[in-house]
């Protein structure tokens, strides 16, 4: 039980780092680099918690968070596409600055 609680709680801490470099991001690569990372988070957390049988009750809270945090990872991207669409008239990989960074 300890061994899981250390994967739960792995995954929460990935989870709170990719939505606070999701809010703090000024381009789309590091955007879509914390939506990977929250999708990854969510993945991490499911993994033991369907392995133990006497906790279907947060497997299956579990399941909703994932339903929920994947839904917004999507409309997020769709949403950051859109509006660098909007800015550049262009989605095409070279009118993302890199990382936003100067080189």
């Amino acid at each position: 039980m300890f061994e899981v609680a250390i994967i739960l709680i792995t995954a929460v801490v990935v989870l709170l780092i990719a939505y606070l470099t999701a809010i703090s991001s000024k381009d789309l690569i590091r955007l879509l680099i914390s939506l990977e990372m929250m999708f990854g988070a969510v993945f991490l957390a499911l993994i033991p918690v369907f392995s133990i049988p006497e906790m279907t009750n947060t497997a299956f809270g579990v399941l909703v968070i994932t339903i929920f945090t994947s839904s917004s990872e999507l409309l997020v991207l769709i949403a950051s596409i859109v509006l660098l669409n909007r800015m550049t008239r262009d989605i095409s990989t070279d009118v993302v600055s890199s990382g936003g960074d100067p080189l």
